[in-house]
């Protein structure tokens, strides 16, 4: 039976949903599942009873994923980083075996906001000031916890979010003893061109001068061609960036699919590192 601590009890006893007393609320938590699980690894597409057995045979690592709204030139959506997470942190998730995405932190700090800069210079941005930041990300690892989550990974797909992640993380494992938070910051700076003129032969041989690149791009393309604006770009004849095409789009998106793989594969062996590091033991 499953043991509820007295705040616990005594907050879900004064839920306004009628009188529930604390067997019954033990017999509803330990209710068995009528139906077969879903499969995801993404928290927001799971319901409760999924996560819960899913804690209980051993999956007590969650991922936060912080993205961004900003501006990304002409021809790619404000969503950029967003986009790109709802690829590449399921395939972390899954290369990992033992860990679910939580949502995707889609707002993040971007520049000012009553005197406007950095990315907010541009219309369609949108930004959240630095402690707000820190206090979405400390309030969703803290839930996180409080469910049975062993292990709390920060990684971030823009640089301005990486210095947050680092705070938060820090703070966290200040107050924590028996859960981990680990801010893995190689996930950012995974060497995405490096991988494709290594490993593909594809070198970006000219500088468009815009907030994107080709590696970007190919990974957004997995998730949605549209994102990228690919039709209206072949149309325009302007399927390239930095001097590399983008068209055919299967060619692209299956580079993406290549870079993807690289960089979940780099970033789940950096956290298994970092939990193997930390002394907290990954089971309940």
């Amino acid at each position: 039976m499953r043991k509820l601590s007295p705040f616990v009890l005594a907050v879900a006893l004064s839920l306004p949903a009628g009188p529930l007393t604390a067997q019954g609320l033990t017999d509803a938590l330990d209710a068995p599942r009528p139906i077969d699980a879903f499969e995801s690894v993404w928290i927001e597409e799971l319901t409760w009873m999924e996560v819960r057995d899913l804690l209980a045979e051993g999956t007590t690592t969650a991922i936060i994923a912080t993205g961004g709204i900003e501006q990304n030139g002409p021809y790619v959506a404000t969503g950029k980083h967003n986009y790109v997470l709802e690829s590449t942190c399921p395939a972390i998730a899954r290369t990992l075996g033992n860990a679910l995405c939580a949502p995707i932190v889609k707002l993040v700090p971007e520049g000012g906001i009553d005197e406007p800069s950095g990315h907010m210079l541009y219309p369609g941005t949108i930004s959240l000031r630095q402690e707000t930041f820190e206090a979405v990300l400390t309030d969703v690892a803290s839930s996180l916890k409080a469910h049975g989550f062993r292990h709390i990974v920060f990684i971030g797909d823009s640089g301005g979010n990486v210095q947050g992640m680092a705070n938060v993380a820090a703070a966290l494992n200040e107050r924590w003893y028996d859960a981990a938070a680990h801010h893995i910051p190689e996930y950012y700076r995974y060497g995405g061109g490096d991988f494709l003129r290594d490993e593909l032969g594809i070198e970006e041989t000219e500088n468009d001068g815009i907030h994107d690149s080709f590696g970007i791009t190919s990974l957004m393309m997995v998730t949605d061609p549209t994102v990228v604006r690919y039709e209206q770009r072949v149309k325009a004849g302007l399927a390239r960036i930095n001097g590399v095409p983008i068209a055919p789009k299967e060619e692209t998106i299956e580079v993406g699919e290549k870079l993807m793989a690289f960089r979940a594969e780099l970033t789940a062996d950096r956290i298994r590192t970092s939990i193997a590091a930390s002394g907290v033991d990954a089971g309940r």
